[in-house]
């Protein structure tokens, strides 16, 4: 602030992130985004919430304070799906624990509203969105508040906020009292009355009938769902006690490619502050410090994703001009090995918005695009990606493209031409390709809002067919979920022979873990699948869930007593024996060369 001659900043921005200031990371694009506009951002990262006075660093600010959790869920970023402590934290210095609160959003806010009580507060980021009205808060196991009631905090930005942080930076530069900004899209407020909305709106059932009656909430959950678009989208009103409201107003519209190279081409330093090389620096930068965001937006509509509700299932792409000068710049530094490590989004391959229709009528309310087959209105095309990928592989200094981001394969196999596929395989992977069927029985699937079982083994023969012809020894890495809402143990066991005709053990496999806002994590507080009202199977107890991840890993000896008792169960003894094209798991547990 001395060396810039700031009397006071604009805004002083509370982080639970160390600082990196590049475009991966949410704060460093809204603080970039502000400065642009002529607005002075000064950051706290990771104050000490023990102490009062680590919020006074700069003072109070002109127009306010800023409030982000970080890139993750704070309780996300401690807890293992287990509520086990997590050993270390990739976004602080030296991967340290401890830095950040768990609810860090409420604790900053708490700290902020004590110290400056007429201050406005803004919240937003991953947590505060993913928050923003009633929902199922998995580490307590209760239906929680709204945040901004819970936060203290006066306005809370959701989604990708670029547009409505510069709307409310210039009411509050105007003057304006935070109390009347009620109108931005890609916000929610508070009120004492919902007689003064002037646009149609729909009211959600009281959050006094929400924490009583799953069913209830189950259909708020859908209300919230189908309103996540930015043309059809509704205000949304949700009741607490006799008279407080909390107000969502619709999405914010997407960027515009313009909008996007603008955004992503501000003058971010790419890296974490310097203070922090005392610590080894900050570990979430490794792998994304040379990778290229190309999209944002996902309209795969996978239910255990909270993509619909954050970023929306508009795509929205960079042009391929600016990604090459992103990339020519990455080249130029003194760390670059010739590797750009991803060039993607939550989805690869998407590179334009799924159908023509979207810009003027919106997405469909009623409908996905690739569930549970491909809409006959989608729009498959890969050229552009191809495109992409093919002038950036022969940039000067650039030895080889990774594409690590995920790839939908039912889109892939949407497409009938082998051009994509057979450019990934030959340029854009490494001995495998990882995807993400996550289950093999179709009505889990379902639930998942993933495609059939026979699109994921056409997938694979496609696949070994274009490798094949590549000399290529690659293969395919799927991802997997165990115990999400409709699994029984039938139907992990059902998983666990597909790994086996699989040949090898996979190593990512991940529990269903209820975060914020998805489907799937209605359906694991409810019972109930919020799309259709129909009831479903949730596995929750601990040692059920035990055993389902133990089926996929069945090979791990440690595994051994837990798969045994899964199959005792299902009544599937043919499994156990020593026919190892069929069986599982032998009568008894082969001791080791050390017993």
């Amino acid at each position: 602030m001395e060396k810039r001659g700031w009397k006071q900043p604009d805004f002083v921005y509370v982080i639970g992130d160390a600082y990196v200031d590049h475009s991966s990371f949410g704060p460093a694009i809204i603080s970039r985004v502000l400065e642009s506009r002529g607005y002075r951002v000064a950051i706290i990262p990771q104050p000490d919430w023990n102490d009062e006075e680590s919020i006074d660093v700069f003072g109070e600010p002109r127009l306010g304070f800023l409030v982000s959790a970080g890139n993750m869920d704070s309780m996300v970023n401690h807890y293992t799906v287990n509520k086990k402590r997590r050993h270390t934290d990739a976004y602080t210095p030296g991967g340290m624990t401890g830095k950040r609160p768990d609810r860090a959003t409420l604790v900053y806010c708490n700290l902020i509203k004590k110290r400056y009580k007429n201050s406005p507060v803004i919240i937003g980021g991953i947590e505060a969105s993913l928050r923003r009205l009633a929902h199922y808060d998995y580490w307590s196991d209760k239906l929680k508040r709204s945040i901004l009631l819970d936060s203290g905090a006066d306005l809370l930005v959701y989604g990708m906020g670029e547009l409505p942080i510069v709307e409310i930076a210039d009411a509050l530069d105007s003057g304006m009292p935070v109390s009347d900004i009620t109108y931005v899209r890609g916000t929610v407020y508070k009120s004492r009355e919902i007689e003064s909305i002037t646009e149609p709106y729909v009211e959600l059932p009281d959050f006094d009938v929400i924490q009583n009656d799953k069913t209830e909430y189950a259909r708020s959950f859908n209300i919230q769902y189908r309103n996540t678009d930015c043309i059809t989208g509704k205000i949304l009103t949700e009741k607490y006690g006799e008279k407080r409201y909390i107000i969502q107003n619709p999405p914010a519209r997407p960027l515009t490619t313009q909008e996007m190279d603008d955004v992503y081409e501000l003058p971010y330093m790419n890296t974490y502050h310097p203070s922090y090389e005392q610590y080894g620096g900050v570990p979430a930068i490794k792998e994304i410090r040379f990778s290229l965001t190309s999209n944002r937006g996902c309209y795969g509509g996978c239910s255990f994703c909270a993509l619909a509700f954050h970023q929306g299932r508009v795509v929205q792409v960079r042009s391929h001009e600016s990604l090459l000068r992103e990339a020519k710049m990455m080249t130029q530094s003194k760390d670059f090995k010739g590797y750009i490590h991803d060039v993607g989004g939550p989805t690869a391959d998407f590179r334009r918005s799924a159908c023509d229709k979207q810009a003027e009528k919106g997405v469909c309310a009623d409908r996905q695009c690739l569930f549970p087959s491909a809409c006959r209105n989608l729009k498959v095309d890969h050229k552009d990606y191809t495109e992409l990928l093919i002038k950036l592989r022969n940039l000067p200094g650039v030895k080889k493209v990774f594409v690590r981001s995920g790839i939908r394969f039912d889109y892939v196999m949407a497409d009938k031409d082998d051009s994509f596929l057979r450019e990934l395989c030959r340029y854009h992977i490494s001995g495998q390709l990882r995807v993400a069927p996550e289950h093999v029985s179709d009505h889990v699937l379902k639930l998942m809002g993933k495609p059939e079982k026979s699109v994921y083994d056409a997938f694979c023969k496609r696949f070994e067919r274009i490798n094949g012809k590549l000399d290529g020894k690659q293969y395919i890495v799927p991802y997997l979920i165990s115990s999400h809402p409709g699994s029984t143990l039938e139907d992990a066991v059902a998983l666990a022979e597909s790994v086996r005709d699989m040949g090898y053990m996979p190593e990512q496999v991940q529990d269903f873990y209820p975060t914020p806002s998805t489907v799937s994590t209605c359906m694991y507080y409810t019972g109930i699948d919020p799309r259709n009202m129909e009831p479903v199977y949730v596995p929750r107890a601990y040692h059920e869930k035990a055993m389902q991840r133990a089926l996929i890993q069945y090979r791990n000896p440690e595994n051994y007593k837990l798969v045994k008792e899964a199959l005792i169960r299902t009544n599937r003894e043919d499994l156990i024996g020593f026919d190892r094209k069929h069986c599982l798991i032998p009568p008894r547990p082969v001791k080791s060369r050390r017993e």
